[in-house]
């Protein structure tokens, strides 16, 4: 995969990356103030909910306002625009960390256990872990209010807005869809190949790259053959960005990703990686890995063996072809004649961000 314009366009996605951040962490600071200021619960909802958007990598954003390059000037209402898809990420990784029984995010707390944590510290009444459950759902809904209304507030006109709308409104939805598809596929036998790639898309990789291109576009009135390629670009990088994600959920450095060694084993995901190990493995070692799928807890040990027992399959290596085949189409799909070169050297290097990444 080509990268040349790497350097110079890392520095600009940085930038920004910072510009959308510090206008999703402004608006959600300002809405936890005006809500909670003086009240009983304000304690540490002023402080808990903003330093949950800090730290993000504002992907969904930076693809947005890319697709808003495409047919418009540099523009910070489109900024803002843009950063409210940071929030609405916000929503979802509330949710997941919900229905995961994720401990922690980005590094840090997760946003229950902090709220149960406080619960249990004033030694209310109750259960301290469902307090806090019950609470992160809560603010995750305000999480989902605060995108919409930093979209309808970010200063574009009523026309533009209007064009963005379906789009917005079609992520939100496929990203509750492939969730519970996620959640049925981690709950019944493995799935097959094609199904596993069926939820990857809705759940994560339209949801990450397609969608937002394509609400950027649409806001800045793009023409069809533009969009067009846009979707063939965000689908392929979407694809990849997941892959890369299960193989960082397997092996990815607890100290770069913030997350334990192998959480997706932990947490008994059927992710790419598991799904390709069964379906790679001979017949001792899917005997193997029936073992380690039926096992009550998955620990240190247990870990390890599957980390081996999917190197062994082969399919650590072929998912790593997997995201380089994505991202080589991708690129060849940036056609110069249709995608402004200003664009096309932010999507070269926000391809290799999505591929190459360690976190």
């Amino acid at each position: 995969m080509t990268t040349t314009t790497e350097p110079v366009s890392a520095e600009r996605l940085d930038a920004l990356a910072r510009r959308c951040l510090a206008e999703a962490h402004a608006f959600v600071s300002a809405r936890a103030k005006e809500h909670f200021s003086g009240r009983p619960e304000g304690a540490l909802a002023e402080t808990a909910v903003p330093e949950f958007v800090a730290g993000g990598k504002c992907l969904r954003p930076l693809f947005a306002y890319v697709g808003w390059r495409c047919g418009q000037p540099e523009s910070d209402a489109a900024i803002r625009a843009a950063a409210a898809l940071e929030l609405l990420h916000c929503f979802a990784m509330v949710q997941d960390d919900v229905m995961d029984g994720s401990a922690l995010r980005r590094g840090r707390t997760a946003l229950h256990v902090r709220f149960a944590r406080w619960h249990e510290e004033r030694g209310w009444a109750g259960s301290a872990p469902r307090f806090g459950e019950s609470a992160a759902i809560l603010f995750g809904d305000l999480f989902l209010v605060w995108s919409e209304q930093l979209l309808r507030e970010s200063g574009l006109p009523a026309g533009q807005l209007a064009r963005g709308w379906p789009h917005y409104d079609a992520m939100r939805a496929e990203l509750a869809v492939g969730q519970l598809g996620d959640l049925v596929n981690d709950a019944r036998a493995l799935p097959g190949w094609d199904a596993l790639l069926d939820v990857l898309r809705r759940k994560s990789g339209n949801y990450t790259v397609r969608r937002p291109l394509e609400f950027g576009a649409a806001l800045a009135g793009c023409g069809p053959e533009l969009r067009a390629a846009l979707g063939e670009f965000g689908g392929l990088v979407g694809e990849a960005f997941q892959l890369r994600d299960d193989l960082l959920g397997v092996f990815g450095d607890p100290a770069v990703t913030g997350k334990p060694a192998g959480q997706d084993l932990r947490d008994r995901k059927a992710s790419s990686v598991v799904v390709l190990a069964a379906a790679m493995a001979g017949r001792g070692r899917r005997a193997e890995l029936n073992e380690l799928l039926g096992l009550d807890t998955v620990d240190d040990e247990a870990v390890t063996r599957w980390r081996e027992l999917i190197v062994a399959t082969g399919a650590r290596e072929r998912l790593g072809e997997l995201i380089r085949e994505r991202a080589d189409k991708a690129l060849a799909a940036i056609d110069p004649a249709v995608v402004p070169r200003h664009a096309a050297d932010l999507l070269t290097a926000l391809a290799a961000r999505c591929t190459e990444r360690d976190r």
